[in-house]
């Protein structure tokens, strides 16, 4: 039987202490970067199992968030699920922290000021970013984001989809249009495909200008505009629309105003997410209702659990508000 690599073989194959050679695998400052570096590979040529980094209890976690998501508007559903993983963080006796990232930002360094134990990503990250934090072999869990060979939780974004057109088609709405700001996002990708089954088995076909994808602008609001009037300006506009998210629906129920057509006598309205000005936007906003606190304990709890990974499917509803029904 092969003997398990330890931190001593990989501190004499390095040439380092091996306090240095724990830091490093724990992502804790005190390194240089190359260094850092290199002891990693060697483990990794080794054969070190990094999931023995998980033997010990959890004392510090760091929320990860990307900064292409605007903070302001983001916050109506992340901080639902920030407080969330907070909420089992303080029943553990666990530190949470939180970092706003992108591409070109030293990642490795600023995530090593906050000292973490473990990673939990929100939301949208470029395949290439999400590549360097995983160097770093932290235990890691994704939430609202998918990525094979990593631990996931999400919410049923397909069934959702599925549950607000379905819903549109019920109330006789037969022009259906989908918005979105982007499908590079899997939720968004989800929550399509969702549409697209509710259209198959109404035997629906909506034309391809329906599927409006907001232009790739440094402003996602700015880009959900033209979106939208691009749709309330075709020959034969949609007299439905399912928003990828409540702040796009709301962009909508805006830009109607302005243009003096009514929800939802003139066209109907979903979002998703029940963030909590869809309840008191006018008229009330229907939507697909999110746990969203739930989604972040369920993502704590896969970091606790150390199982396999796994990708969980939390259950969605729809919340019928003044917005689609006349």
């Amino acid at each position: 039987m092969t003997k398990p690599v330890r931190v001593r073989d990989i501190a004499e194959a390095c040439g380092v202490s091996v306090g240095a050679v724990s830091r490093a695998l724990k992502g804790q400052p005190g390194l240089r970067e190359d260094t850092r570096l290199r002891i990693i590979s060697v483990a990794e040529q080794k054969g070190y199992d990094f999931s023995r980094l998980r033997s010990e209890k959890l004392k510090r976690v760091l929320f990860l968030l990307h900064r292409q998501h605007n903070i302001s508007r983001a916050l109506p559903f992340y901080s639902q699920l920030l407080l969330g993983i907070e909420d089992l963080c303080r029943e553990q006796g666990i530190a949470l922290s939180f970092l706003s990232i992108g591409p070109g930002d030293a990642v490795s360094e600023q995530v090593r000021v906050h000292q973490p134990d473990a990673l939990i990503c929100a939301g949208f990250f470029e395949p290439e970013l999400l590549a360097l934090i995983q160097q770093m072999k932290l235990p890691l869990v994704l939430v609202d984001l998918w990525a094979p060979g990593l631990p996931c939780v999400n919410p049923d974004n397909t069934q959702g989809g599925y549950l607000a057109t379905k819903h549109l088609i019920d109330q006789g709405r037969r022009r259906i249009a989908f918005l979105a700001s982007t499908l590079a996002h899997y939720s968004i990708r989800q929550r399509e495909k969702g549409y697209r089954q509710a259209l198959y088995e109404a035997r629906l076909l909506m034309p391809p200008e329906y599927e409006a994808i907001a232009p790739p602008l440094l402003d996602t609001e700015q880009s959900l505009v033209e979106a939208v009037n691009e749709l309330l300006t075709l020959p034969e506009p949609p007299d439905a629309i399912f928003a990828y998210n409540d702040a796009a629906a709301l962009v909508v129920e805006r830009l109607c105003a302005e243009r003096g057509l009514r929800i939802p006598e003139d066209i109907a309205l979903v979002g998703f997410d029940d963030i909590e000005a869809a309840a008191w936007s006018q008229p009330p906003l229907t939507t697909i209702a999110v746990d969203k606190q739930q989604l972040g304990r369920e993502a704590l709890r896969l970091l606790l659990e150390d199982k396999p990974a796994e990708n969980l499917f939390l259950p969605v509803k729809l919340v019928v508000r003044g917005s689609s029904v006349k």
